[in-house]
């Protein structure tokens, strides 16, 4: 595939790091010498300098010949005109990244398409959508789903009084003398991740990536030590996109409060949310947290500006008895400083953007993907092709690569956990957990 990448900034380059993996002819475009010199150096791409606007430029970039341009620059206004722009001049599909919640309603969605914009992604609108969904299911520092909820995916961090510590992988497969309705596809130990096999033991501190069916759940949160607890008094810092859209979605059925620094901000956001009380205050500010309550709410949401205040105030909370800590950290090199330390969930724009722009890239078969905080693996769900090579043996006869793992399938209304006699048919939906260096291995299974 023949991909156009305009910005070289934090999203654009991790995503390039991403497509790099793929058999992709990437040019990436960006106005800044700096930053294109830093992605050609580290990774086998094209780099061109100039505005992404240019026409001069995009026709530089042979963008007729594109089969997906992707704008995600810092600017609304060259995302969108730069998307419009390629599509006019031959581009296949076309991406825009936007900061605006009104370009995705029907209607407008509607109209930028006929202006050449197939698809507009808003990361903090994914974001926000993201912490409240966690916020339903407090077990896990992670949820993915799939099919609508058929299956899921959810991310849990070993406390040394799980009861799973020390047991191998294969001691889960039955429980009661039935199969249990969940399976551990991977563990992040020490900033490496593991795809498991039957051998392996769980440590105390694994991050583990488990697929479970609904009916499977309350057995996972028994063998992990976990519970699912209610949420009702929640307290957000910040001010920001995220956090004006989280206060929106939670104010009408829980308890929020939102610490904001800025005073005419404070003012502005407390006539612009109506179920939300907002103080003006240093969210660093120790006392004041403690004054405003912090330690009677039951989660605790830092997305200000900063990942270092977001990290600190959540590890307070912590200390304070917050059982639910979500940082916004935007920096991708302090997501396992902030994981290993005590912050229960992490959300980054970056990953979020990635891994929407990223499934455009993948074939047919892939109906979702996500990329996952703290490790560099995928999770994704495929649609299985008649013929395809998945359906020729059992699981455990048709060497899938070893660098991933087929959690659960869905066929029809019903779901199921993946073991190794189970025999995929075509037309199910597979959940599939993958390094990246096997991604593309693994499609072709499918096709």
């Amino acid at each position: 595939m023949r991909i156009i990448l305009a910005g070289a900034g934090e999203v654009g380059s991790h995503l390039v790091k991403m497509l790099s993996n793929e058999d992709h002819d990437i040019i990436v475009i960006d106005n800044d010498p700096e930053r294109l010199k830093a992605i050609g150096s580290s990774l086998d791409v094209m780099t061109l300098e100039g505005n992404a606007n240019s026409i001069s430029i995009l026709k530089e970039s042979k963008v007729s010949k594109a089969d997906l341009f992707i704008s995600a620059t810092f600017s609304e206004d060259v995302n969108i005109n730069s998307a419009i722009l390629s599509k006019k001049l031959g581009a296949k599909k076309t991406i825009a990244r936007i900061d605006n919640d009104e370009y995705l309603m029907q209607a407008n969605k509607e109209f930028f398409r006929t202006l050449g914009i197939d698809y507009m992604i808003y990361p903090e609108k994914i974001a926000a959508r993201e912490i409240v969904g966690l916020l339903a299911q407090t077990g896990s520092t992670e949820v993915v789903e799939f099919s609508g909820g058929k299956l899921q995916m959810y991310v849990v961090r070993l406390d040394e009084n799980a009861p799973i510590i020390g047991k191998k992988l294969r001691e889960l497969s039955f429980a009661g003398g039935k199969m249990i309705e969940f399976r551990a596809v991977a563990m992040t130990r020490g900033g490496q991740t593991i795809i498991p096999g039957g051998d392996d033991t769980f440590h105390s501190g694994d991050l583990v990536y488990v697929i479970s069916s609904q009916a499977g759940l309350k057995e996972l949160y028994k063998y992990s030590g976990k519970q699912n607890f209610e949420v009702r008094n929640i307290m957000i810092l910040g001010g920001s996109r995220i956090g004006i859209k989280t206060a929106r979605q939670l104010g009408n059925e829980h308890y929020v409060k939102m610490i904001e620094i800025d005073k005419q901000k404070s003012y502005s956001l407390s006539g612009m949310l109506s179920n939300t009380l907002v103080i003006n205050g240093d969210g660093t500010n120790m006392e004041l947290l403690k004054d405003e309550g912090l330690e009677k709410m039951d989660a605790f949401i830092a997305v200000t500006g900063n990942s270092d205040t977001n990290i600190l105030s959540c590890l307070l909370a912590k200390h304070l008895g917050v059982k639910r800590t979500i940082a916004e950290v935007e920096n991708i090199d302090y997501i396992h400083l902030a994981e290993n330390i005590g912050v229960d969930t992490i959300i980054n724009k970056k990953l979020i953007t990635a891994s929407r722009i990223f499934r455009f890239t993948m074939s047919e078969e892939v109906s979702s993907i996500k990329c996952l905080t703290g490790t560099e693996a995928e999770v994704m769900e495929y649609l299985v092709k008649p013929n395809a090579k998945i359906t020729m043996a059992p699981l455990k006869d048709v060497d899938f690569p070893d660098e991933a793992i087929i959690g659960g399938v869905i066929r029809g209304k019903n779901s199921f956990i993946a073991h190794g006699d189970t025999h995929i048919k075509p037309y199910d939906r597979v959940v599939v957990f993958a390094l990246p260096s096997e991604i593309f291995t693994v499609g072709k299974f499918f096709n």
